[in-house]
């Protein structure tokens, strides 16, 4: 299935994986990349759809939803990713699973020189706080990436991140 994803049906073929593996409950900041899965999760009425003020309350909330018996996802950028380094230490130290998807910027192709310095330190600030880190550069590798990592954080009980970067969404235009 994966040979036959595209740019224009990579999101809807992303959120229809999360749902297959139980994923109910979706927490975001409002975000381009995330478009879709946002938007596809506002309108389906077995999920629960969760703004957030801050990236942080989302760690919070997916270790809630572990809690609970149930499995969510964290939608977000980037640049939120400096929001949550002390709140990644909570799924360390509780053993949660953690699953976070994170559209990139700061890398192929961004015109905002403001986005560089965060989009350059995710990887690695991940990787210091113990969160395993995948990425997904074209359509073709979306869902093998997504699937690897749910069955990392669901199975395993390890602390996920995938990338969609750049290359992949596209740098946005200003």
């Amino acid at each position: 299935m994966a040979d036959t994803i595209t740019k224009e049906t990579w999101p809807s073929a992303l959120y229809d994986l999360l749902r297959a593996n139980g994923i109910t409950q979706f927490c975001y900041v409002p975000d381009a990349g995330h478009k879709v899965l946002i938007d596809r999760s506002l309108a389906d009425p077995d999920v629960h759809s969760v703004p957030l003020t801050t990236e942080e309350e989302g760690v919070a909330m997916v270790a809630g939803a572990d809690l609970g018996g149930k499995r969510a996802v964290l939608l977000m950028q980037s640049s939120g990713v400096g929001n949550c380094i002390n709140m990644l230490s909570l799924t360390q130290g509780g053993r949660f699973p953690f699953l976070t998807l994170i559209s990139m910027r700061g890398e192929y192709g961004e015109g905002n020189p403001w986005q560089f310095a965060m989009g350059q330190a995710v990887e690695p600030v991940l990787k210091a706080m113990g969160v395993i880190v995948l990425r997904a550069e074209h359509p073709s590798e979306v869902i093998t990436a997504v699937t690897a990592a749910i069955t990392m954080a669901f199975q395993s009980g390890q602390q996920v991140a995938v990338l969609l970067t750049q290359r992949l969404i596209g740098a946005k235009k200003f």
